[in-house]
């Protein structure tokens, strides 16, 4: 499955039939996971450490192509629509391209879902898709 680059920037800027490479394969056994918060933790306060687990694969920057890699992205409250297109950079979708495994958050009081999912060079998820069981927490 290609994916045009009009999905993803706009077709005002590409030529006809331009398309992206397809999405970086993971290898067999790729999970990822998200070490804490343990799911059902309760946070008091609201700030909060997120630390991000990868096995059978490794960390790579954005842009950096490298066979087995790719880089973490926390999606706070959402989920992704499309696997086939770079995750949106929003403050629900959080990317980490410098190759970062954890972030301080701070959340308002409520019940909140985090889930990681890794992107290849292009921020695109890759094939199958390596992601976290969601986790739930909620802000005291």
């Amino acid at each position: 499955m290609q994916r045009t680059i009009a999905a993803v920037f706009g077709a005002a800027l590409l030529m006809p039939g331009a398309v992206l490479a397809e999405p970086a394969k993971a290898p067999e056994g790729a999970r990822a996971y998200i070490m804490w918060p343990k799911n059902g933790t309760v946070i008091n306060g609201g700030k909060l450490w997120v630390r991000m687990g990868l096995q059978n694969m490794g960390v790579a920057p954005a842009g950096v192509n490298k066979e087995g890699s790719g880089h973490h992205h926390l999606l706070v409250d959402t989920e992704l629509k499309n696997f086939d297109e770079p995750i949106p950079n929003n403050k629900n979708n959080l990317h980490f391209g410098g190759g970062q495994t954890e972030v301080r958050l701070e959340l308002p009081p409520g019940t909140h879902t985090l889930q990681m999912v890794l992107g290849d060079q292009d921020h695109v998820p890759h094939n199958p898709p390596v992601m976290s069981e969601k986790v739930t927490i909620t802000v005291r």
